[in-house]
């Protein structure tokens, strides 16, 4: 059995984009063990060049499949291509149910696209742990746009937006998303629309309907409001998979140009900061539950205190190992 190689011995060779040591440091980063941590933060500090892209929208409209021939458009452009696709969990396993995406079909062979999948683990917000760091790491590699598609759950999709430079939003027609998208909320946080399965009779329909909504007023809020783009796409005829690039590069042009790109990435940086407390929060909880935690909780329990003044000595009672 080879021995286990130090994570910071693995920052140097994933900056020079070695294939196994990106594999590596993914599973870790997926992992969560303190023993990375620090080879993670290194990999943060020489991240931050990539486009980031998320790609949501309602299970079974075509995403992962569109996807595909989306990384196979970029990369004629000359760039390689991070794919990052979240998966539901195995309710047996834990791990990812649809593997390594044998729907990204030839691209996940291609020497210049790493495909990684990531399960949920029962997470809320469409995202995986380590979803974000799994950017860096790629970012790191010298992937020049890195795509998260997620696993498509609805209203909990908003965290793409707060994760990704640019969001685009998957419709399929006869699926009644035009409803469901809006019950969800997921039409706002879209700065690209694109409407899969165009070849299908009622994709205009789907196309009316959305651009219908949009001039209700139901766009992404920003200084600009600038006008969102819907394009019709099919995969199994590759039409409208060069002018969905397109409008993904013409969107991160407009963000560098107008100066909402510094926005969006502070907004980003201070989103991972708050999950990261909530994340350590919570693992020095599990920790001491059955220790310095245990008095608090039977308090709890028997109704003397509340939840606030509760967490308020939790983090009175874990604000040492924080600092450490």
């Amino acid at each position: 059995m080879e021995p286990r190689v130090p994570s910071l011995d693995l920052v140097e060779r994933v900056c020079a984009g070695e294939r196994r040591a990106i594999a590596r440091m993914l599973s870790r980063a997926e992992a969560g063990g303190p023993e990375a941590r620090e080879a993670l933060d290194r990999l943060y500090r020489r991240a931050g060049r990539a486009h980031v892209v998320g790609i949501t929208g309602v299970p079974g409209s075509g995403k992962s499949t569109l996807v595909a021939k989306l990384a196979a458009a970029v990369l004629k452009t000359g760039r390689k291509i991070g794919i990052i696709a979240v998966d539901p969990s195995s309710p047996f396993s834990g791990g990812s149910i649809l593997g390594d995406r044998i729907r990204m079909g030839e691209v996940a062979g291609h020497p210049s696209v790493f495909v990684r999948s990531m399960a949920t683990r029962g997470a809320l917000g469409g995202l995986a742990r380590g979803t974000l760091e799994a950017v860096d790491i790629l970012d790191a590699a010298g992937y020049d746009m890195i795509i998260i598609e997620t696993v498509g759950v609805g209203q909990d999709e908003v965290d793409v937006v707060r994760a990704a430079h640019t969001t685009v939003v998957v419709s399929a027609p006869g699926l009644g998303d035009d409803i469901q998208a809006i019950k969800a909320g997921i039409l706002e946080i879209a700065d690209v629309h694109a409407v899969s399965k165009g070849d299908r009779p009622e994709a205009d329909k789907t196309i009316s309907d959305l651009k219908g909504m949009l001039g209700l007023g139901l766009s992404l809020p920003g200084p600009s409001q600038r006008a969102l783009p819907v394009i019709k796409t099919s995969a199994f005829k590759d039409e409208g998979i060069a002018e969905l690039a397109h409008a993904i590069d013409a969107h991160r042009a407009h963000q560098l140009a107008s100066g909402e790109y510094g926005q969006r990435r502070q907004a980003i940086r201070e989103r991972r900061m708050l999950k990261a407390a909530e994340q350590i929060l919570h693992d020095e909880f599990e920790r001491h539950r059955q220790g310095r935690m245990a008095p608090v909780i039977a308090e709890l329990a028997a109704g003397r205190i509340s939840p606030q003044a509760a967490a308020r000595k939790l983090l009175l009672h874990i604000r040492t190992e924080v600092s450490g």
